[in-house]
């Protein structure tokens, strides 16, 4: 493998995409529990729902800044690494992410400072407004976000111009885009199984050191009782994504699948190691027929083999292979888990099951670790196109753009990177050390 200045930069956009892309995941999910927890405060008055919206908006606050600032960073290697994309696809991308300014940030920005400063200068039903609008300002930016990503994946809604760039026809068709809807329901909800979990595992950790036991057993209920609804929905709602893929995208299909040729009635190959060079797979333990099934609904469902395109256009197989192997395992475990807690919680025993809590410490940062696979799967499985069937990767490189200063680039980012993640698991680890603010003399209320 040659590490030329293309494939520097690859490496590099996904470094960053997949840094970044762990802090959305968290917020776009704790600000909507914030504003449950806020809204189960100013119904009932019960002291703990409050205090417990006071320990969770402090990790809130951690995870958005640091999103924020390592979100910026995605915009800067559009046009120093792919100015080739960006040229292309400015028409394109430069409103959509106008839109989310307009919205997203907007609603951010002039909200979050009373979110997180506001709860002792204005009253409680603006504060609760204000926990609401920050919330729908980080689900609004994962719409526009979703859109202009979906769109390099089913490109709809546009024309070529004379000058050869993407030129907008159709604004709704560029907007929802044939994959849009799937992606944005599917990303969505994989925030709120991923903060449930992180949600779960932390009050789980409270919970055994005896760090307000009462308010974090609250936390935990709440937590659960989102992941047992979240955690199956996300199965189906990647079901729903995957039928849309096999119609849009059949090779990353292939590619996920491990199918190199063209077959009716496929299996469902569970484990395999695919070799690019032979076109095949070395070894494969499969269910006969499942394939087909679970993607075409039928027994005898026709699935296209990676054979039917070059080489040259198919994806990197083993990696798209095995990331969604790794997303949709970590899926089943949780969903699992999920129904586990709320076995035990109907029996009374979550209480005093230190096992279970134990297990929830464990599989807390599995939501996110299952979404940085899903995002591996979707984006690798789209390669060589950077826009599908439209923009290679390689023409989306910037032409003047050296080895050397990449490799440079690289390391820089991956230091910065390093140290800003240890800075951020060091104070959030001692903001969860602290735990909730101690209940009120006289009890709850």
């Amino acid at each position: 493998m040659e590490f030329d200045a293309l494939l520097l930069s690859r490496i590099q956009f996904g470094l960053t995409t997949a840094f970044h892309i762990v802090f959305p995941t968290m917020t776009i999910g704790l600000a909507l529990f914030l504003a449950f927890l806020e809204g189960l405060w100013l119904k009932t008055r019960r002291d703990v729902y409050i205090r417990l919206y006071r320990f969770w908006v402090k990790l809130f606050a951690l995870a958005f800044g640091i999103g924020v600032v390592s979100g910026v960073v995605l915009s800067f290697e559009f046009g120093l690494n792919f100015s080739g994309y960006a040229n292309f696809i400015g028409d394109v991308l430069g409103p959509l992410i106008g839109y989310e300014v307009l919205t997203a940030f907007f609603l951010e920005a002039g909200f979050i400072g009373i979110m997180l400063f506001g709860a002792n200068r204005v009253g409680p039903r603006l504060h609760f407004l204000a926990t609401c609008m920050v919330a729908l300002g980080t689900t609004f930016s994962a719409f526009w976000i979703l859109s202009a990503n979906s769109w390099m994946h089913t490109p709809a809604g546009y024309s070529i111009s004379a000058a050869g760039y993407a030129v907008p026809e159709d604004w709704l068709a560029v907007i929802f885009n044939p994959s849009f809807p799937y992606r944005l329901l599917h990303m969505v909800n994989a925030s709120l199984v991923s903060s449930a979990f992180v949600v779960a595992g932390i009050s789980a950790w409270c919970i055994l050191r005896d760090r307000e036991r009462e308010a974090m057993m609250v936390s935990l209920k709440l937590a659960l009782a989102m992941a047992v609804v979240v955690a199956p929905l996300q199965a189906f709602l990647g079901d729903q994504h995957g039928l849309n893929t096999l119609e849009y995208q059949p090779i990353k299909i292939a590619a996920i699948e491990g199918h190199w040729e063209t077959v009716s009635g496929a299996p469902l190959i569970l484990f395999a190691w695919p070799d690019m060079a032979l076109e095949r797979n070395l070894w494969e333990v499969s269910v006969p027929y499942l394939g087909s099934l679970i993607l075409t609904h039928t027994l005898d469902g026709t699935l296209v083999g990676l054979n039917t395109v070059p080489a040259a256009d198919r994806p990197y197989v083993p990696l798209v292979f095995f990331s969604f192997r790794i997303m949709v395992g970590i899926g089943f475990l949780l969903i699992g888990v999920a129904f586990l807690g709320q076995w035990l919680r109907h029996r009374k025993r979550l209480e005093t099951s230190p096992r279970f809590l134990k297990l929830l410490m464990l599989v807390g940062p599995l939501g996110i670790v299952a979404t940085l696979a899903g995002w591996v799967t979707t984006e690798a499985g789209r390669q060589p196109w950077v826009v599908y069937n439209v923009l290679r990767t390689a023409d989306a490189l910037t032409p003047s753009l050296t080895t050397g200063s990449v490799a440079f680039s690289l390391i820089a980012i991956s230091i910065v990177y390093t140290v800003v993640m240890i800075v951020f698991l060091g104070v959030g680890a001692h903001l969860i050390a602290l735990g909730p603010e101690p209940a009120p003399a006289g009890g709850e209320g």
